[in-house]
């Protein structure tokens, strides 16, 4: 964990441009707010890695506009602790775009995306984070699409808001095709997405 000079409020924050961030000193890489504190996240293994951009080039493929979808980049500003999450992919509103010229922090101001995917990583505190503590925080913030890709139990479960919460549309595995609410022409299996494209 990372500590400023002195602790920021969420607004200053959310302020920083990147002249001020290297001004404070602060990490380089992804952070998660927290309290005034940065918590720096590790990178991605390579498997999350290929996963994320295959699940790109397929949505490009189907017809989403290219500069939509961001892999990794993305800041979502949630409830709960940390405030903000950084999604292995967020497919954006057309409104978000114009925070490209700043910063890509989207803040609870701000409309939702309209997709986001997790690739769950090993281990059971990884697991616990991403099925619980961000469904939670996702489906609080309103994000109308989840993605819960889990290469362990080879499957991707897919939620979508419904009255306020999050129902399954279903937990696909092997060559089930993946039904997608938001990206119904999305043409895309378990399978592929699993091995990262490989066959496809």
């Amino acid at each position: 964990m990372t500590q400023a000079v002195r602790k920021l409020s969420f607004e200053e924050y959310a302020s920083l441009d990147t002249e001020a961030w290297m001004r404070l000193g602060l990490p380089e890489g992804r952070c998660e707010y927290d309290d005034g504190e940065l918590i720096e996240l590790p990178s991605e293994s390579e498997l999350n890695d290929l996963i994320a951009h295959f699940i790109y080039l397929m949505l490009v493929r189907s017809g989403l506009h290219y500069p939509l979808a961001r892999i990794g980049r993305c800041e979502l500003e949630v409830t709960g602790k940390p405030r903000t999450r950084y999604p292995d992919l967020v497919v954006l509103q057309d409104e978000h775009l114009r925070l490209r010229e700043k910063r890509l922090l989207i803040t609870q101001a701000m409309a939702p995306p309209q997709l986001v995917v997790e690739i769950v990583s090993p281990g059971s505190r990884n697991h616990k984070r991403d099925y619980e503590a961000k469904r939670a925080q996702y489906q609080a913030r309103g994000i109308p699409e989840f993605w819960l890709i889990d290469p362990e139990k080879q499957a991707v479960t897919v939620l979508f808001l419904n009255n306020g919460s999050y129902a399954e549309v279903g937990v696909f595995q092997a060559s089930a095709l993946l039904q997608s609410p938001t990206f119904p022409k999305l043409n895309l299996t378990v399978h592929q997405i699993l091995t990262a494209g490989e066959e496809s």
